[in-house]
Formats: C-alpha cells, structure tokens, sequence
C-alpha cells in the first residue's frame, strides 16, 4: 500500500503543498522556526510568527507575506493572543508549530537551581501545553481536522546530550503530544514532535564554541564534528562521571539514527 507522506526539501522547488493553510510558527523569528516559516510560505501556507524578536520577526513575515505578533509562551494570554491574530486574520487555523524554546542552566545535577528549572519549564514546556490548548480549541470551533506539531529534542530519547533542564523538559514534550494525540486524534486532529539533532542553530554554536573553546568556529564545523563523530557537545550535563559508560548507551551509533546536520530542512507534509 502506498504511504501518502511526501518528503519536501525546501532548496527545491516548492509544489506548494500547504496552498491556502493556516499556520502559527512561535518562536518563528530564527533558527529552526524561520526556515519553518519560509519553508511553509513557499508551500502557499499563510504564517503567523509569534516570538518575542520583534524587529527579526516582524521582517522577517513581511518577507513572505505572513503576520507577526509578539508572544511570549510562557505567558497563556500570549499565546492565545497569537491564535487570535491568525484566526481574525484567515478565519481558521490548520497547523501549530510550538517550536519556541531556550537552552536553560547547565552544569551538574548537583548544582541545579530549581528557580532556574522552572523558569525554564515555563517556556519549554508550559509554552508548548498553551499552544495545543488554543490551537486545538480554535480547530474545535473551526471544524478543521489539523496538525499540531512540537519541538522535542534527541536528547528527549538519549541521556547525556544536553543540559537537565533542557533534557528534562524535552522529555516531558513527548509525553504531553503523547497524550494530546490519543485526545485530539478522534477529531482528526494529529500532534506529533519532530526530535532534531546536531542542527547548528546559535543555540548549539553557542554551546560548541563554548566548551569547546573556539569563537571561531563556525555552522560547518559543528555539521561535520556531529557528522562524523555522531556526538553533540561533550560535556553537557556530565561534568561528573561519564553518561555513555555509565548507562550502557552506545552514544555514537544511537545519535547517527537522529542526526540533522544539513543546511536545508526536510519537512514531511501530509496532505
């Protein structure tokens, strides 16, 4: 039986895909979320970029067409405030992307804060619950059978690849689209997480150059250290005694099953 998943890799020529659909991308000013947005845009979706980067993302969505509207996820009004502004805009919303995080406190266990842990759980995590909430409430009065996809991490399935925080809240993503989708999924609404991997956004240059003591190094370095190697940053959340040995987990042949080292992203849109 044929799969009627499609892989589109947005450094070809779009067949615009998404043409007419709705989309809210937070934490769309940069990174993953940008090319996120443009990767939609050129698939004929109309974007909502909801961050917190006003001057990068408000250009950035006059750039294709779409909308910007502040938001801080860690805020619920925030949140709902942006579900708005695409509902008012377009009528309806087809697709959430709760993409919005930040990297957190590092360091050891021992070490860790629990103001610092929540803090950051307000964002990785209670800003991806605020974006199911009202996206799957404006798809309810909407009558759309959409899709509501969230940022997890690889370090969500692997020990040692990031921060505890960081980690921690990553987990805890998949558990809440787990959930969500078991809910939502008898209403035609799907929620899923993509898990990336080693992708040098300035996040994860900013943790490479750091530990690794080079301010110089740039996005293709890290591609091919993480390429080769398999490995993300030594050291993150293991400055005592190390993950891969303690735990049994052959880090190097389980990080190439995740790895997303290239330039151009590959979205899997259902249609």
């Amino acid at each position: 039986m044929e799969s009627d998943e499609r892989i589109i890799d947005i450094s070809q020529p779009s067949k615009r895909l998404l043409t007419g659909k709705v989309a809210v991308i937070t934490g769309g000013a940069r990174r993953i979320g940008a090319a996120t947005a443009k990767a939609f845009a050129e698939n004929g979706a109309n974007v909502v970029i909801a961050d917190i980067l006003d001057e990068a993302g408000a250009e950035l969505a006059a750039a294709i067409g779409g909308q910007y509207v502040h938001c801080d996820v860690s805020l619920e009004r925030n949140m709902e405030r942006a579900i708005q502004v695409a509902v008012g805009w377009k009528g309806l919303l087809d697709i959430m992307f709760n993409n919005a995080g930040i990297s957190g406190p590092e360091g050891s266990i021992t070490g860790l804060k629990t103001e610092q842990l929540s803090a950051l759980l307000e964002i990785n995590l209670n800003g991806v619950v605020h974006g199911i909430k009202h996206a799957a409430r404006a798809m309810f009065e909407g009558r759309i059978a959409g899709t509501i996809i969230c940022s997890s991490s690889s370090a969500a399935m692997m020990g040692g690849l990031a921060s505890h925080a960081y980690t921690l809240s990553k987990a805890a993503i998949l558990g809440v689209a787990r959930s969500s989708a078991c809910e939502l999924g008898v209403h035609g609404i799907r929620v899923n997480c993509v898990s990336p991997h080693g992708v040098p956004s300035e996040m994860l240059m900013s943790s490479f150059r750091r530990l690794l003591g080079d301010q110089n190094l740039q996005p293709q370095d890290v591609s091919k250290i993480v390429g080769e190697t398999g490995e993300s940053v030594e050291g993150q959340g293991r400055e005592r005694g190390g993950c891969g040995r303690s735990s049994g987990v052959s880090s190097k042949r389980q990080c190439r099953i995740y790895n997303r080292t290239q330039p151009s992203y590959r979205w899997r849109f259902h249609i």
